[in-house]
């Protein structure tokens, strides 16, 4: 490559928290793009009206943002008339896009394709766990000894009904994992025909019919006005005894005063990643409760998995540079009902 050449790639700036460059953005992801674009690793962008990045922000063709990263206002978006994408090293695009991004012609990606892998994982993990009862008999290993198998409630993960709340892309891919071990699938989301559900290996049902018939109830709806408290009290009441909820996707699907009493009565169990408040309050019932098992939002990319963002922002930047289709692609008329 001539100096020429080098001097005509596009030019972009990072606007992210440190800690998510640190972990996101690595030497590798940097060597990446440093093979077709330009950016400068020491500049990190967290506030895009600081006058110090006046002459960077001019300039930018591209912006890679992730966790921390400021809004992208009017006003930001004047100080950056170059700009053309906007790829995303994290998840969900809510937090700092605007309106004023898609009126501009910006096109955005975001690595939520790279970051739903983990979380269905993990749902995977905890959902077998949670069929066997493992996480409330470890619990009451240290309170109730060694139980007997008289003594246990009926656990198992063949022939068991788990039902999932929406075919989000963390839904799909839990569904792919779960195909595999014996289970009843069924599925409620208000965007799919039942065709489509079969063609997941699910069975379509409304949601009431859902929570009433399934051991596990794993939701993977988006965070909207119309989802909060999906799981209120009446439709915990309707979940069968001992049946275990999973929440991986945002707190306030579910009424937590109402989760907690059915908890504490021992009829229900539940898995936790993500809670409403978060965090939870230190001296809140459920994380005293053996049958209960709360983690703190930890199933999406942890650690060295938080790289594998930053190599899909950069893979879907190349893909834009050239012409091609970005996979992670948000189009507006989707955010509404994204996570």
């Amino acid at each position: 490559m001539t100096e020429g050449m080098a001097d005509a790639r596009p030019y972009g700036v990072l606007a992210m928290a440190e800690y998510a460059r640190s972990s996101a953005v690595t030497d590798e992801v940097l060597t990446a793009l440093g093979g077709f674009a330009e950016v400068d690793p020491g500049l990190l962008v967290a506030d895009f009206a600081d006058p110090a990045h006046a002459g960077a922000l001019a300039r930018a063709e591209f912006l890679v943002s992730g966790w921390g990263c400021p809004p992208l206002t009017a006003e930001a978006l004047d100080r950056m008339p170059k700009l053309r994408v906007n790829v995303h090293a994290a998840g969900s695009v809510k937090h700092h896009t605007t309106e004023e991004v898609w009126r501009r012609g910006i096109a955005v990606s975001s690595a939520a394709d790279a970051n739903a892998v983990p979380v269905a994982e993990y749902t995977r993990a905890v959902i077998i766990l949670a069929l066997k009862r493992a996480f409330a008999l470890s619990a009451g290993l240290s309170t109730e000894g060694w139980p007997s198998p008289d003594n246990r409630v009926p656990a198992g993960v063949v022939s068991r009904t788990v039902g999932l709340v929406g075919a989000s892309r963390i839904g799909r891919l839990v569904i792919e994992r779960l195909r595999d071990l014996g289970v009843r699938l069924v599925l409620s989301d208000p965007y799919l025909t039942a065709a489509e559900a079969a063609e997941l290996g699910c069975e379509l049902v409304d949601l009431d019919e859902l929570v009433s018939t399934s051991d596990v109830v794993s939701l993977h709806a988006p965070e909207l006005p119309e989802t909060r408290h999906l799981m209120d009290g009446r439709r915990l009441a309707m979940m069968r005894d001992h049946a275990v909820l999973v929440n991986t996707a945002r707190g306030s699907l579910v009424d937590t005063e109402a989760l907690a009493k059915e908890c504490a009565s021992g009829r229900l169990d539940a898995v936790l990643d993500v809670t409403d408040p978060e965090p939870i309050p230190r001296e809140h019932v459920l994380l005293t409760l053996p049958n209960v098992f709360v983690t703190p939002h930890l199933a999406g990319a942890q650690g060295t998995e938080i790289a594998l963002l930053g190599s899909y922002a950069v893979a879907d930047l190349r893909r834009f540079l050239a012409g091609e289709a970005m996979l992670g692609a948000v189009d507006i008329a989707d955010l509404p009902r994204l996570a």
